[in-house]
């Protein structure tokens, strides 16, 4: 018989051996036979109560180490198209390890959240120390769901707060990881069923009070998949950056180049200012050089691409940077020098556009300006920061700005005026009031600067034959055109039939009705009758705008879109080794799909959280009367948009009486089969605000007068002695997703 192997003998040996590592197979590596076969037992015993080996079943293996055969689940695709993935079941030390997938040709392709069969073998490298080659798909990753959950003497059921939700989420004893009743959770799906056939589920987060008010944008974040905290590796780098010299730039320092953003803006990526150019102007447009530090195939760019945009919230914005570049080093702020891409823009005294040209420049803001600062001072009421400004720097501006609005004119573009809301916060988070955003010219000349820089960069791209992203927006689909004209000729209006799609025919019709109640109506049911607006490498024009081509430069720190033109503007003009990469221009189609999607993605993150906010705030005024107006109208009800507020409310069509309700899809109406009582979109509406929930954000209302006249008291829904209707009912949520498909932007 051999000499019995040591400890460091048995853990080389297993360790070489993951395929044989059972106690059948080291003891006959090691010839051990007989009564030592229990010393061996008690010396495998001994590695494992050492943490050096773990058993599964009847093998032996490094903790640290995956098995032959696992399971992975592929949680993202890098820069180079490889496959990533970490094993489902993880038991070692510390963070599951990365997995190269290396799927074989002609096999289907695999997506984010699937789950693999794997052959895995260690690679020996230090960054991805695994491989796996797939054998099978089994399955995608589980469903998620946010709700609140409700402790019963069984276990325990979630109460989705998605208002799409059709049912609750049942979770079993062992499932509920110390959830307490009434507490917000995150739960995925698991196989079989719980009681009364709901869904079972396992609780993997908990999230805290439902009514705390970070509870608010934290539920959107949650719902929608937005990623909120930023890896090691991507903070790593973002803290290694370090401010930019004047070397190869242009010096734009003598520029009065300076911000102009709302008051509680987080960043400044973009500074604008003018000059006199005989009858002209030169208009300079400068942005912050994002692309200096976001460099290709970096961790900070992975994570900007996943990302796609910043999402903002009234209580927190998920940025798509770390605050090092978004906050400091990439933001415009006044009194220190900052890298830019910036475009020098000839304009005529009319505001036509004569040439442009773009610089990589490094500028020095003498300001930064809120809204208000800079229209009360072009309006003659400086204060102490833009008393020095106004001469040479908000006087020449604003004449350029006339000057481009008067080519402006003559292009046309669509001239919706779609009031803001703004929810205003304590410093607690809650709900202090809900307010227009008063709107400047200030605003306007921001506006209408940015659309002629990213017009330049777009033209400059196309000339120079480079590959970019650009922005399109396409022509209103002719059946959503035909619906609107229904639409508007209930209100007194026209859209004439038969002519080529343009925007001035719509600009006719909303122009007819600004200055009357029917205003916000027309503008709304515009925009929702055009498409929505995406990123392509092809371009096919901006319809809204009446432009035949637009990209987006102006805003790199919170949208990918814009990165990617600053880095083709780069390869461009030839201004170093950070433009567009060969990998860049290989994933271009994918990259406008994934930036597209993450917009639609945080796009409707907003506007939940502000519906949430809005539910809020009405809670405490359960039974109050609002006015209105119809805002929509379907076979289950119709939709009232409340005067102050704007928040959307429901109103059932069972609650309005005991007749049938004939629903007219072309004409937007409700119209009572015995009354003959018309209700249309754009009336006027009396309502009592029966329900609010703010952790779903929906609103129920109670109808009690159209255009001025009250409802027979047989036609008022009786909620006296009756139960409530649930608000999570499948018609109200039903109601809910209709509306929130209608809104675009």
């Amino acid at each position: 018989m051999k000499q019995f192997p040591s400890m460091e003998e048995l853990q080389a040996w297993i360790g070489a051996n993951p395929n044989h590592a059972n106690k059948r197979d080291i003891a006959r590596a090691f010839g051990i036979t007989g009564a030592a076969r229990i010393d061996l037992k008690q010396a495998l015993k001994r590695l494992e109560e050492l943490g050096l080996f773990t058993r599964d079943r009847h093998e032996y293996r490094d903790p640290q180490a995956l098995s032959p055969v696992e399971v992975v689940q592929i949680t993202a695709i890098d820069r180079d198209g490889d496959l990533l993935a970490i094993p489902v079941v993880w038991k070692g030390a510390g963070a599951a390890p990365a997995v190269l997938v290396l799927p074989k040709r002609g096999e289907p392709a695999l997506a984010v959240g699937d789950r693999v069969l794997c052959k895995i073998r260690a690679t020996g490298e230090t960054h991805l120390a695994w491989e796996a080659r797939p054998i099978r798909k089994v399955g995608s990753a589980p469903a998620r769901v946010i709700g609140i959950y409700r402790h019963d003497e069984a276990g325990g059921r979630i109460v989705p707060v998605d208002k799409k939700a059709d049912r609750d989420w049942r979770a079993e004893p062992g499932d509920q990881v110390g959830a307490r009743d009434g507490e917000l959770v995150e739960a995925e799906l698991v196989s079989g069923h719980g009681r009364m056939g709901l869904p079972r589920a396992r609780i993997i987060a908990r999230l805290g009070d439902p009514s705390a008010p970070k509870s608010v944008s934290l539920i959107a974040i949650h719902e929608h998949g937005i990623p909120d905290a930023f890896s090691h590796e991507v903070l790593a780098e973002a803290a290694l950056a370090r401010p930019v010299g004047p070397d190869r730039r242009e010096d734009l320092r003598h520029l009065p180049l300076f911000t102009i953003d709302p008051s509680d803006a987080r960043d400044h990526d973009d500074a604008v200012c003018a000059l006199p150019d005989g009858e002209g102007w030169i208009v300079w447009v400068a942005i912050a050089d994002v692309a200096h530090y976001v460099r290709p195939g970096s961790e900070l760019d992975r994570e900007a691409r996943k990302r796609g945009n910043s999402t903002y919230f009234p209580d927190r914005v998920v940025p798509m940077l770390p605050h090092e570049l978004s906050g400091d080093l990439c933001s415009l702020h006044h009194d220190v020098d900052r890298p830019c891409i910036a475009v020098e823009m000839k304009l005529t005294a009319e505001g036509r556009k004569l040439s442009h040209r773009f610089t990589r420049g490094l500028m020095r803001s003498p300001a930064t300006l809120s809204y208000e600062q800079a229209q009360a001072a072009a309006e003659g009421r400086p204060d102490a920061v833009t008393a020095p400004l106004v001469e040479n720097g908000i006087a020449p501006l604003w004449a350029a700005w006339r000057a481009a609005m008067r080519e402006n004119a003559r292009r046309q573009p669509l001239h919706l005026d779609l009031p803001e809301r703004k929810v205003e916060l304590s410093e607690q988070g809650q709900v202090v009031s809900v307010a227009l955003r008063e709107r400047f010219d200030a605003h306007r000349l921001i506006e209408e600067f940015m659309i002629l820089a990213n017009v330049c960069a777009a033209e400059t791209l196309e000339q120079k034959r480079r590959p970019l992203l650009y922005r399109v927006h396409e022509e209103p689909n002719p059946l959503k055109v035909d619906a609107l004209r229904e639409v508007v000729e209930t209100l007194g209006l026209s859209l004439p039939k038969g002519q080529v799609l343009q925007t001035s025919a719509f600009n006719r019709l909303l122009d007819a009705s600004a200055g009357t109640d029917a205003a916000e109506l027309v503008n709304m049911s515009v925009l929702r009758t055009m498409t929505q607006a995406y990123y392509a490498p092809q371009n096919f024009g901006h319809f809204g705008l009446n432009l035949k081509r637009y990209a987006h430069f102006t805003s790199p720190i919170r949208r990918y879109s814009d990165l990617i033109v600053h880095r083709a503007l780069i390869s461009a003009h030839g201004w170093g080794d950070d433009g567009l990469s060969a990998w860049d221009e290989e994933q271009l189609e994918a990259t406008a799909e994934q930036i597209s999607q993450t917009e639609r993605r945080s796009m409707l993150a907003e506007r939940d959280t502000t519906d949430r906010y809005l539910a809020a705030y009405l809670a405490e005024h359960a039974g109050s009367e609002f006015e209105g107006r119809v805002s929509g109208i379907a076979r289950f009800g119709l939709f009232v948009k409340l005067d102050q507020t704007g928040a959307d409310g429901l109103v059932p069509v069972s609650t309005l009486g005991n007749e049938y309700f004939r629903h007219d899809p072309d004409r937007q109406t409700l119209t009572g089969e015995r009354s003959h009582r018309v209700i249309g979109l754009g009336m006027r509406a009396r309502v009592r605000l029966a329900e609010a929930v703010p952790v779903t954000g929906g609103l129920v209302f109670d109808l009690l007068a159209v255009e001025g006249k009250a409802l027979p008291v047989s036609h008022r829904a009786s909620r006296g002695g009756g139960p409530r209707r649930r608000l999570a009912s499948a018609r109200v949520k039903q109601g809910k997703q209709a509306l929130r498909e209608k809104r675009k932007r």
